[in-house]
């Protein structure tokens, strides 16, 4: 409560509050401001605000690319080399032994990736193992891969996102270990100040090359609390706020006047892994009767139809190379519910009454929910599913010790390739595969499309041979995709983002120059 009227007695004596955007999310403070290891929601939207990549993803979309700190780029004939442009006159933000800044230029760039690539600076270094970066001059330059990669899995590498935001050399050397928590970068928004368990507080950088930011400032508050955050939006405390993905929330929001809540992607798939080397999993027959007993439909409009929309491939149709609904209908790989023939193929595998598993959940709503509304299902079949529910932290432990037959997991990856590479490769299966990830159906069969996939550098055999990859995988049945659980945030309808919301990778509405409050 004390941090409430603090809260209320800061905002009324800001003289220029109208031009101070004031998002909550849902953490008691911040991890970390170092973007090469900033995973969390209230960490990456405060660096998603501070720094840039060479390219970027559209503001508000996803699936294109533009040029951001690069201007353009090209890549050599063989698809090993790539080369960048740098935009000339991008200034880094004033920090202690540079008052003004100074101008990025190449250094910066390899330097930057040069800490990405390696595992002692960065949470993201297998994604850059094996290339080489070299400043060719002040305003190029060059990233040689050990194996061409095409653009569709290259250019996340150096967008704005994760190992891609570029860390100024000089900033990042003055200050040491206290980068983490006083971040210097080119974005539209300078760090001005953090106060440990209530906010962070940025100032619009009058020097970003895009041109000076709308807002004067953002400050990002830490609200654990769902109630606390939703009653300082309705009272005007804050402008946005982290939200609830569940539907009745998102009623109750929609009902508010003055606030409008977004909904948007690209969301976590949720999909039903089966082990096909427990028993009586193991036999085909039984695994497609329970691909014809659960309802996709069902599932759906007991998350919320606002939140959750349908999933029919195992890799979503926001990214390259994705399976829509039609596509898998087409292929023969798409299961709706049938009853009947769900009991006949139980009867034909010699189970006429069902039979009986059990199967760890996290006690987590977006994992739990959905995995009783399963459990309600297989019953109607007669097959008992118990459900034994754990923490969070020990349900992703005992998935990967192999100990469920049926595994639900909720889970966003950046590609195509790294949905079939991490989840459906051999050497990803959990325990026993080369390099153990999350492999929990065990299948094996499509290795040879996904790796064809990986090393192909035309987008649209790349993207035929994923969707080839992934019907392998609904025809053994290993996997039941069924929905996409989107992100959830609410505002003020004085808030204007300054660009159309559908997706983007930072898990929170981007805020950037052109964001405005009416």
């Amino acid at each position: 409560m004390k941090r409430w009227v603090c809260l209320a007695v800061f905002t009324l004596g800001v003289a220029a509050s109208a031009q101070v955007l004031k998002i909550a999310f849902d953490a008691a403070d911040l991890r970390t401001l170092d973007p090469h290891y900033a995973s969390a929601t209230m960490d990456r939207a405060v660096v998603d605000m501070v720094f840039n990549g060479l390219v970027r993803y559209k503001p508000g979309d996803i699936t294109v690319f533009e040029p951001d700190l690069a201007e353009r780029w090209e890549v050599s004939p063989d698809g090993k080399t790539w080369t960048f442009y740098l935009r000339k006159g991008v200034r880094v933000h004033p920090f202690t032994g540079a008052l003004d800044g100074y101008e990025l230029t190449s250094e910066d760039v390899v330097f930057s990736l040069t800490k990405a690539a390696d595992s002692k600076t960065s949470a993201y270094a297998g994604e850059y193992a094996g290339m080489t970066f070299a400043a060719v001059d002040p305003y190029t330059v060059t990233i040689t891969l050990p194996q061409a990669l095409s653009p569709s899995l290259f250019l996340p590498k150096v967008a704005d996102y994760a190992g891609g935001f570029i860390v100024p050399k000089r900033a990042y050397e003055a200050l040491g270990e206290k980068f983490a928590t006083n971040p210097v970068g080119t974005g539209p928004f300078r760090f001005v100040r953090h106060v440990p368990a209530q906010k962070v507080e940025l100032a619009a950088f009058a020097g970003y090359f895009r041109g000076k930011p709308k807002l004067a400032g953002v400050e990002v508050w830490y609200m654990p609390d769902v109630t606390a955050r939703l009653s300082a939006l309705a009272t005007g405390e804050v402008h946005l706020i982290e939200g609830v993905r569940e539907q009745a929330w998102v009623d109750t929001v929609k009902r508010m006047r003055g606030l409008v809540v977004d909904v948007f992607g690209p969301g976590e798939t949720h999909i039903l892994h089966l082990n096909m080397t427990k028993s009586p999993l193991d036999n085909p027959i039984i695994r497609e009767a329970i691909a014809y007993t659960l309802s996709r439909t069902e599932l759906i409009q007991a998350i919320g139809p606002d939140l959750a929309e349908p999933l029919c491939g195992v890799v979503p149709t926001y990214l390259a190379g994705g399976l829509s609904c039609d596509e898998a209908q087409a292929r023969g790989v798409f299961y709706e519910a049938d009853l009947a023939k769900a009991r006949a193929l139980l009867a034909q595998a010699g189970y006429p009454d069902g039979f009986s598993l059990s199967a760890y959940i996290t006690e987590r709503a977006s994992y739990r929910k959905p995995f009783e509304n399963i459990q309600a299902q297989l019953a109607r079949v007669g097959i008992k599913l118990e459900i034994k529910v754990t923490d969070h932290s020990s349900f992703h432990s005992l998935i990967r010790q192999d100990v469920n037959p049926l595994v639900h997991y909720e889970a966003w990856r950046p590609s195509a390739d790294a949905f079939l590479t991490r989840f459906y490769h051999s050497a990803s299966i959990v325990v026993t595969g080369a390099k153990p990830d999350t492999n929990f159906s065990h299948i094996t069969e499509a290795d040879a499309l996904i790796e064809q996939a990986r090393a192909a550098l035309e987008p649209a055999v790349q993207a035929a041979l994923w969707k080839d990859a992934q019907e392998v995988i609904l025809r053994r049945a290993a996997a039941l995709p069924f929905y996409v659980l989107k992100f959830v945030f609410a505002r003020s309808d004085r808030l204007d983002y300054g660009y159309e919301l559908k997706s983007t990778l930072a898990l929170y509405p981007p805020i950037n120059e052109l964001t405005s409050l009416k």
